[in-house]
């Protein structure tokens, strides 16, 4: 078992998102004003959408929005998070502990009733449900990891809702690259994307300069390389592909081109979306992928593209992040 030396509170977010939100207030499109009304929210798997409200008069607060936005108002709850994912009834909420600087993980029933509270050592990135609503994961970015020179690091955790079973950290798992068992120190994962049977998933692991896309097995607690150059993984409701980030150029510095990966054959496929996209991406359809593109400091959009590399992209949601749709990828009740 791997041990470091932690410390300290985290400070950023899954690269370092206030840059790219810079950038991308020159090229993000306009979106109009926000149409909003109180009242209930529901995570119950039904067509439509959740995300979170970055509006100025309802800035954090979980909202539902309609497919089609022409078609009604979004409706604002009084939750509020800093991320947010949901999935068959099970919503999963990032957000500050009270009036504490420290946050929690908040598991939320279809009625947003909590269920679960953990703290989180950290500033919190990126969450996701697994299609089952069983599982729920979260990476949070920390500071103090000895080998990292101050620099900042990630750590993921994974709840099982139905036995309450706590998976800390994937650090100590067995690591295999290029099927070779693989013990270097500096192991960093985020972005975790479930499969259907609760047990196999994606992420992305760093280690010596390289992200590599890794599947993961929770029986097993063993977690193996798929590809290099894979970040912010998200399958799609079918299993056959992932919405990733690719760095441009190899380069992450030099921001990210949201491409989608066939698993079968290998083959990328750059999207339409030209604009550097530092999400993890979320299928609405087989066909289409959501994301949150920065518009100023505070604001942001929920644009969609098509997943085959056609079409344009198209604002979904204006002012938000963190899409989920709630009827995609449900996998039959095993009671």
């Amino acid at each position: 078992m791997r041990r470091r030396t932690r410390v300290g509170v985290a400070v950023a977010g899954c690269t370092v998102l206030a840059v790219l939100a810079a950038l991308a207030i020159a090229v993000a499109q306009p979106a109009g004003p926000a149409t909003a009304a109180l009242g209930t929210v529901s995570l119950t798997p039904a067509p439509g959408l959740v995300a979170r409200s970055t509006a100025a008069d309802s800035h954090g607060h979980l909202i539902s929005a309609p497919a089609d936005p022409r078609r009604g108002p979004r409706t604002v709850s009084p939750v509020q998070c800093e991320r947010l994912f949901a999935a068959n009834g099970t919503g999963a909420c990032l957000r500050q502990d009270g009036d504490l600087t420290t946050y929690q993980l908040a598991v939320l029933d279809e009625h947003l009733a909590v269920r679960r509270e953990i703290p989180l050592v950290g500033v919190p990135n990126r969450v996701r449900v697994s299609p089952s609503g069983r599982l729920v994961t979260w990476a949070v970015f920390v500071t103090g990891d000895s080998y990292n020179g101050g620099r900042f690091s990630t750590r993921v955790g994974i709840l099982d809702t139905r036995t309450q079973d706590l998976v800390p950290t994937l650090e100590d798992w067995t690591v295999t690259v290029a099927g070779r068992p693989y013990t270097a120190t500096d192991l960093n994962f985020w972005g975790v994307t479930f499969a259907v049977d609760d047990r196999h998933f994606y992420a992305t692991m760093s280690t010596g300069g390289h992200r590599y896309l890794m599947l993961g097995d929770l029986e097993a607690r063993r977690l193996e390389t798929v590809r290099d150059g894979v970040e912010c993984p998200s399958l799609s409701p079918d299993g056959t592909r992932i919405a990733f980030k690719a760095a441009r150029d190899g380069e992450p510095s030099h921001g990210w081109r949201l491409s989608v990966l066939e698993l079968a054959t290998g083959r990328v496929t750059p999207l339409a979306e030209t604009r550097g996209v530092d999400d993890q991406a979320a299928w609405i359809d087989e066909h289409t992928v959501a994301y949150g593109l920065p518009r100023d400091h505070d604001g942001s959009d929920v644009w969609t593209v098509p997943a085959d590399g056609t079409g344009t992209p198209a604002v979904l949601i204006p002012d938000a992040d963190s899409p989920a749709a709630l009827d995609v990828g449900r996998p039959p009740s095993d009671g």
